[in-house]
């Protein structure tokens, strides 16, 4: 081993201890950062030591240095972002959070928000700029080259949270008539590839894709094939118009990698990568949870106004729904006066049936969303959750039955009240599915609106049910 390399690695040895400790002081074992380093970098803004805060936050991952600024307050964002201006690259605002991102561009001057953005993948910067206002997005794209600027005005010309959109336009394409050589010699001789790709286009004179090739293809290929003779034709090529929810499923269901996006006229126009696609299929699930109990977006980072709007209307809905349960109960006002009990039991009738109507309705809910609940089988499924309904209500039936029977020492109390549950989890276990496939077969986001729905018919038919039998039954005289 030579000097100079025994020298090298002493360095990379050294720059690596440094580097590790540096993470010690920083990040915790679960590889987050410590409340103390965080109480340090805000002691340090405070006290205007912006050289102390550069020394702190130089060492850390652009993934970390976002979680900072996510973890301060909003009125201490700027202070950051103007201290390690120097390290506020474009790594960085790729991982903000959307919140914290569109909160600390605001701020930024026009120029600056550009020369980010023209660092940055074009998706990343249509995510960047989509959410300013219109004014402050035409000044951003007024500093911005030409071509720059071309290419994100069209993409934020495409749906939101479509495939153009997502896509990026950085890929490799090439025309039929190459050999494997005449691409290894491109690949090699180009200075303006994608940075990161994993398969090479192939298109016709029109610019269509007409296959694909693997780079680990292309590499175990002689250099005299014609790509024709070795790409993959068979391809599944992505609408720039699709949703990006349905972007996800097709990479789930076919395993991709990556995927070609065309235009209406069937020309390839970007790309989408599977490393995009996590991100969608993360921000979709978390999405539909969040929707199905009315908590909006559900981002800590979400301005107070805009959570107040989100959640607030789901619980006035909420509040329609008690009323009518209110009004059945009063329809029986004479009934629960003679038996007292019925007041008690009620509300259990109806809370068994809420829980079964939304495991029900969250099971289709995502049936839907990954199409696994389509026109074909909604009947089976709908039997399916009948029989599970069925077996759920016996269960818990001969279990709160018996239990009411002891301790009001009234065998027919028991029964009635056992009925009455196997009624409204039945109920509940098809409700589950009718309203979520009703909303989708309407063009409704079932997520949306189906837990108010399922939860106006599982209070109402329990306390429905329960109260009609115990009258019926002759129980209350």
């Amino acid at each position: 081993m030579t000097a100079d390399k025994l020298d090298l690695e002493l360095q990379e040895a050294a720059a690596n201890a440094v580097e590790a400790a540096h993470e010690s002081e920083s990040l915790d074992a679960e590889n987050t950062l410590k409340p103390e380093f965080v109480r340090r970098v805000r002691d340090s803004l405070d006290a205007g030591e912006n050289d102390a805060v550069y020394g702190m936050v130089e060492g850390l991952h652009p993934a970390d240095i976002a979680d900072l600024f996510e973890l301060l307050d909003s009125d201490e964002r700027p202070a950051l972002a103007l201290a390690i201006s120097d390290l506020m690259g474009s790594e960085v605002y790729a991982e903000l959070n959307d919140y914290v991102r569109e909160d600390i561009v605001e701020q930024l001057p026009a120029e600056t928000v550009a020369d980010i953005a023209e660092q940055l993948d074009t998706d990343d910067a249509v995510a960047m700029l989509e959410d300013l206002d219109e004014e402050d997005q035409q000044a951003v794209l007024a500093e911005m080259e030409p071509e720059d600027r071309a290419a994100i005005e069209t993409a934020l010309s495409y749906p939101e949270e479509s495939a153009g959109r997502l896509m990026s336009r950085d890929f490799v394409a090439v025309p039929e008539h190459m050999t494997v050589g005449d691409l290894i010699d491109f690949l090699r001789e180009s200075g303006e590839l994608a940075n990161e790709f994993w398969e090479v286009f192939i298109v016709d004179a029109r610019f269509h894709p007409v296959g694909t090739c693997a780079l680990s293809w292309i590499l175990r290929t002689p250099r005299s094939i014609a790509l024709t003779d070795v790409m993959q034709r068979d391809q599944t090529l992505i609408p720039v118009t699709m949703d990006q929810e349905e972007v996800a499923l097709r990479f789930q269901k076919y395993a991709l990698i990556s995927a070609a996006v065309v235009d209406a006229d069937g020309r390839l126009v970007g790309q989408i990568t599977v490393d995009d696609v996590v991100h969608i299929i993360q921000e979709e699930a978390g999405e539909d949870v969040l929707l199905l109990s009315g908590a909006g977006d559900g981002d800590i980072n979400e301005p107070i106004r805009d959570s107040y709007v989100a959640r607030v209307r789901w619980l006035i809905a909420n509040l329609a729904t008690a009323l009518l349960g209110a009004t059945i109960i009063s329809n029986f006002g004479g009934a629960i006066e003679k038996l007292v009990a019925l007041a008690a039991l009620s509300p259990m009738v109806a809370s068994i049936g809420g829980n079964a109507g939304t495991q029900t309705m969250a099971v289709a809910v995502r049936a839907l969303a990954t199409n696994q609940l389509t026109r074909t089988n909604t009947t089976r499924i709908l039997l399916r959750e009948f029989r599970v309904a069925l077996l759920n209500g016996a269960t818990v039936a001969v279990l709160i039955g018996v239990a009411t029977a002891m301790v009001f020492a009234n065998p027919l109390l028991g029964v009635v009240i056992g009925t009455a549950v196997v009624v409204n989890i039945i109920t509940a276990g098809l409700a589950g599915v009718v309203v979520p496939v009703t909303l989708d077969r309407l063009g409704q986001d079932p997520a949306v609106a189906s837990s108010v729905f399922v939860t106006m018919i599982t209070d109402s038919m329990g306390f429905f049910a329960f109260l009609g039998l115990a009258v019926a039954s002759g129980l209350v005289g």
